[in-house]
């Protein structure tokens, strides 16, 4: 089956296998046509199903009845666990039994780094209604809300990591009675444990689905007992008194169901080895799906980026953020040319003196998408922007963020029809330089607020 994503994808060359089927696969078109047309194929030795344990497969059937109706109001259910535990697969699971029960699901991305219905560094809310049958970039979709928070990791801002979630959550109605499912980060110790805590207490959650391994000391279990005492990044526990030996709180604990789910597959807590499987390879693919919504739909050969025709937008009516890092007003425009930008909506109107907007901090504000910036035209005042985005929701964009999701380096070093050297891209550069590579945190050093926490 082609399409502009399979097309897109396989003209290059690290990609062009990407679609092939493999020879087991080949194998069984010969032997069987009929049934290899339906997708089946042999089970070989060299392919094992997915290993469900008994606290993976309860977990899914009381999360699958409380949501067909065994509770009164929605099921909000969220889902922790460290990384490589399987989450994202849990939930797709999830997602589709669930699809069989009911028209739709919401669900709210909180993971940043691992994405699932969208390039990578965003936090979004949306519904979903037909089954996922793949990796994240064969399912990438426009979502209801989207925040762009712009870093694989919200550690370097935490609170805006959690009002950006918050603000997710008021726009959901609170009339909807569609099951509700919450996907976390992998981050479950020190402020991340924190952030857990948070998010339990700040949405009303009414299971709690925790993924782990044996062998490790990974995070304490989220049960409601564990929650009356944890310390939160913005939330604490009831101040204790001398009388609350003696009487109830006024304000009622937390309820809310904990199931624990022990995976037990191969290759649990280690991250996939074969190609294209990578959270890095993962995201690079995501981000090129997203692309390839800039191709024809019709049959034919794929344009190369540089091909297309950009949107011109004046200097004057959309405001510039970065939001990753501190960037000198005068290197704004370096920074931002040839980058993928988000596309967003600022609540207060851009008022310009002539020049280019510049934003003084990253806005918590709605991001209808994502966009190339080509180009920028000092003498016209103008930047040129290649975004799939429709042109009614482009006009309502006042805001141009620049994050630390860049560009897959194939979309710039393998362009067709383009000669003579690589604008953009350079390799004559030494990392051994002091400062020259991303700054690297040591993480081993714990605060002592976090020692009872691990």
């Amino acid at each position: 089956m082609e399409t502009p994503l399979t097309r897109f994808l396989s003209s290059f060359t690290h990609l062009s296998e990407l679609f092939s089927p493999p020879a087991s696969e080949l194998l069984s078109a010969v032997l069987d046509t009929p049934l290899n047309g339906l997708g089946v194929i042999p089970l070989t030795s060299a392919i094992e199903g997915l290993k469900m344990s008994r606290s993976y497969r309860d977990a899914l059937n009381i999360a699958v009845s409380a949501c067909r109706g065994d509770m009164d109001g929605c099921a909000v259910i969220l889902v922790c666990g460290t990384k490589n535990v399987g989450k994202s697969t849990f939930i797709r699971i999830l997602i589709n039994t669930l699809l069989n029960h009911t028209s739709s699901v919401d669900y709210l991305e909180g993971d940043l780094g691992q994405t699932e219905f969208t390039p990578a560094g965003c936090l979004s809310l949306l519904t979903v209604r037909e089954p996922l049958l793949g990796p994240p970039f064969t399912h990438q979709n426009t979502p209801e809300h989207m925040i762009y928070y712009g870093d694989l990791s919200c550690e370097p801002d935490l609170s805006r990591y959690l009002e950006s979630l918050k603000s997710l959550w008021r726009r959901r109605p609170k009339s909807r009675e569609t099951p509700f499912i919450i996907n976390t980060m992998g981050w479950v110790k020190g402020f991340g444990l924190q952030l857990l805590v948070d998010l339990i207490r700040f949405l009303p959650v009414s299971h709690v689905i925790q993924l782990s391994h044996g062998g490790t000391n990974q995070c304490p279990p989220l049960t409601p007992e564990f929650l009356r005492t944890a310390h939160g990044c913005q939330t604490h526990p009831p101040a204790q008194t001398a009388m609350d030996e003696f009487t109830e709180s006024l304000s009622p604990p937390k309820n809310y169901s904990h199931l624990a789910v022990q995976a037990d597959f191969k290759g649990v807590a280690r991250q996939g080895t074969a190609k294209h499987q990578r959270s890095n390879e993962q995201r690079e693919l995501s981000l090129m799906a997203y692309l390839s919504q800039l191709q024809s739909s019709e049959p034919g050969p794929v344009r190369p980026l540089h091909s297309l025709t950009p949107y011109q937008v004046p200097h004057t009516v959309v405001a510039l953020g970065v939001i990753h890092s501190e960037v000198a007003p005068s290197h704004v425009f370096h920074a931002f040319n040839a980058s993928l930008v988000a596309l967003c909506c600022l609540t207060e109107k851009v008022t310009s003196k002539g020049g280019p907007v510049l934003l003084p901090q990253a806005p918590v504000c709605p991001c209808v998408g994502f966009g190339v910036l080509r180009g920028v035209d000092m003498g016209r005042g103008l930047y040129f922007v290649l975004s799939p985005v429709d042109p009614s929701v482009l006009r309502k964009v006042n805001c141009l963020l620049l994050g630390a999701v860049s560009l897959p380096s194939c979309i710039l070093t393998t362009q067709a029809d383009s000669d003579g050297e690589t604008p953009y891209v350079t390799t004559d550069y030494s990392f051994d330089l002091t400062g020259a590579g991303k700054l690297r945190v040591f993480k081993g050093l714990m605060r002592p607020s976090h020692a009872g926490m691990q």
